[in-house]
């Protein structure tokens, strides 16, 4: 078995996590999406909670990638956390992935093995911290005040875009993600 295959798996396994959650999906279900054996997928990954960690670290990894790339190519903290809910509302829009995994999981989150509920806490921290550090530097700039800390209105800026997915989903409106989330960041502009 290749790292392509590894791939292939945990790009199934994300999908349906986005799709279904946690409970709601088999290695039945990947193997026949892309045409192999269960035995070939516990190769890869000996058990469900070891795929889904894995599925979720990438998805962390990726996520840091992205906020990297946005500190370094977008000088404006409002423009970055635009950026960062407009990817979302594409996503939402084009169903390429309709929610956060990490958020949908974390509404599961009791019923979770621990494993995976450490790598959700880990996903969530690094949000927060990034979307923490993205508004200290917008009252630097004074583009951004706040109204409370800059981690109790990181969490708020969390939940209103983890919100909105909710409402996009249960709507299905990608209209309504961008008018929540908006209205989320134009409460945390100066002007």
């Amino acid at each position: 078995m290749s790292v392509d295959t590894s791939d292939r798996i945990m790009d199934v396994a994300h999908q349906l996590l986005a799709e279904r959650g946690f409970s709601a999906f088999s290695y039945a279900d990947i193997a026949e999406a892309i045409h192999i054996r269960k035995a070939s997928i516990h190769h890869h990954f000996p058990t469900k909670t070891a795929l889904v960690v894995a599925v979720l670290e990438r998805h962390r990894l990726r996520m840091q990638e992205a906020h990297t790339g946005l500190d370094e190519h977008v000088s404006s903290p409002v423009d970055r956390l635009k950026k960062y809910v407009d990817y979302w509302e594409a996503c939402i829009r084009n169903m390429t992935e309709p929610f956060c995994i990490a958020a949908l999981l974390g509404a599961e989150l009791p019923g979770l093995p621990e494993e995976v509920q450490i790598e959700i806490g880990k996903h969530f921290i690094a949000l927060r911290q990034w979307i923490e550090k993205t508004l200290k530097e917008g009252v630097k700039q004074k583009s951004i005040k706040l109204r409370d800390t800059a981690a109790v209105e990181a969490e708020a800026l969390m939940a209103a875009v983890h919100g909105g997915m909710i409402s996009a989903r249960v709507n299905s409106s990608s209209v309504l993600f961008k008018q929540i989330t908006s209205n989320a960041i134009q409460r945390l502009l100066t002007k």
